[in-house]
């Protein structure tokens, strides 16, 4: 599906939803200038057209008991379709996976993961390295501060 042009009212209903995802309709309504049916069909083609791909709430992971946050560069020692594929499917329904991304540079992968303790990333990271069929090297992490995380993306209101 073809992504659609975006107008300066997208944009302004893409920016309040991202940072308010429960705005009542009426206030979105208000706050971009237009009536409720309006924001409501456009908010509705942005969802079918794939520009909103969800709501999601923002769960405080110390509440979880999820305090340790861990960020994993992997590299593989040799490289094809077929194991990234393997990778792929592994990691996919790995829970304590937030983020996997294939990059290029130095390393293979970029892995987020929110854990309990480092004992829970040990067994975490042994899991993933055993599953993988080739030797693979991997740089561990460790989060110290969270200075900045969002998921807002910045958006030309101009």
């Amino acid at each position: 599906m073809a992504t659609p042009e975006l107008d300066r009212i997208d944009r302004k209903i893409l920016d309040v939803l991202q940072r308010n995802a429960r705005v009542p309709l009426t206030e979105l309504a208000q706050e971009v200038g237009l009536s409720a049916s309006p924001v409501s069909e456009r908010v509705r083609r942005l969802e079918r057209s794939g520009v909103i791909t969800g709501y999601h709430a923002h769960v405080n992971p110390q509440a979880l008991g999820r305090p340790l946050l861990v960020f994993v560069e992997l590299t593989l020692s040799s490289k094809s379709g077929e194991l990234f594929q393997k990778l792929r499917d592994e990691l996919l329904h790995e829970p304590r996976v937030l983020e996997c991304h294939l990059v290029s540079g130095h390393f293979d992968y970029l892995i987020k993961a929110r854990l309990s303790a480092m004992s829970e990333y040990r067994e975490l990271l042994a899991q993933i390295l055993r599953k993988i069929p080739v030797p693979a090297q991997s740089n561990s992490y460790v989060v110290m501060e969270e200075i900045k995380e969002g998921l807002a993306l910045p958006l030309d209101l101009s």
